[in-house]
């Protein structure tokens, strides 16, 4: 597959917050972000339906969808970071022009709900995005987390990530609701997981479930386990694949985390 790798973040670049998810119930959180980046000397625009409402959804499916070609298609526009995750972005991935994402790549970031779309461009679009920091959880918070920040900086704009090796995975429960699309990797990769919540029986029954994948067990080379919070002890499910480890991977739902580039191949 020939991956596409977004060009890196400069400054005064304009950054795009985009809601394909859950809805926002406050907008403490997204003022402190918007106010966070201008600081900065980033220009910031809002997806049109950053403050739309469908239940539990930040708008209906069309709202969310087109907010994401928009985005894309916007020449201006440098760099995507998701306003939160929740829910949401499975609903979208059969309804998304993947030749506009491939004609106009540039950074995407987001975790959690948003790993939908970061296995789904690189599957069907062949983009490189990221795995980290949203607005919501991250730039808007009141006490920023110094490491996220200059980890998120360092990688978007320097191209520097602490791990050797191409990285492929994000939040366990969201990879396993994939099943059933074509969303693995044909390469090899580091399976990097964590999830939060999730008793260790259901996380057993996730992880069996991909590896129950001929392509997960022929791809994944290594795993990297992230944060499981509230999980319980989980950590002999992955010692039981008899697969190199790598512990204390920092990814997470906590506030401290990487900016993981999502299946880039050197």
């Amino acid at each position: 597959m020939n991956i596409i790798k977004p060009p890196l973040l400069k400054e005064g670049n304009t950054i795009g917050i985009l809601a394909t998810s859950g809805a926002m119930d406050d907008d403490t959180n997204l003022k402190r972000a918007v106010s966070f980046f201008e600081n900065k000397g980033y220009k910031i625009v809002l997806s049109d339906n950053v403050y739309s409402k469908a239940g539990y959804l930040a708008g209906s499916d069309e709202e969310r969808v087109n907010a994401l070609h928009k985005m894309f298609s916007d020449k201006n526009i440098n760099a995507i970071i998701a306003l939160r995750g929740g829910y949401g972005a499975i609903r979208l991935i059969n309804k998304i022009d993947y030749n506009l994402i491939r004609q106009n790549p540039k950074i995407f970031c987001g975790y959690s709900d948003i790993t939908a779309l970061n296995a789904m461009f690189l599957k069907r679009a062949g983009l490189m995005t990221y795995s980290g920091p949203m607005i919501l959880s991250d730039f808007g918070q009141e006490n920023l987390c110094d490491y996220t920040i200059n980890k998120f900086f360092e990688t978007v704009k320097e191209g520097k990530f602490d791990y050797e090796g191409t990285f492929w995975g994000g939040n366990l429960s969201t990879l396993v609701s994939l099943c059933g699309q074509d969303f693995v990797p044909d390469f090899k990769f580091t399976l990097f997981l964590e999830d939060l919540n999730e008793p260790p029986y259901k996380i057993d029954k996730m992880v069996t479930q991909l590896f129950n994948m001929e392509k997960i067990r022929k791809n994944t080379k290594a795993i990297a386990v992230g944060d499981f919070l509230d999980c319980g002890d989980v950590d002999y499910i992955f010692e039981e694949l008899n697969l190199p480890l790598i512990k204390n991977f920092p990814a997470s739902h906590a506030d401290k985390k990487a900016t993981v580039p999502y299946g880039y191949c050197e």
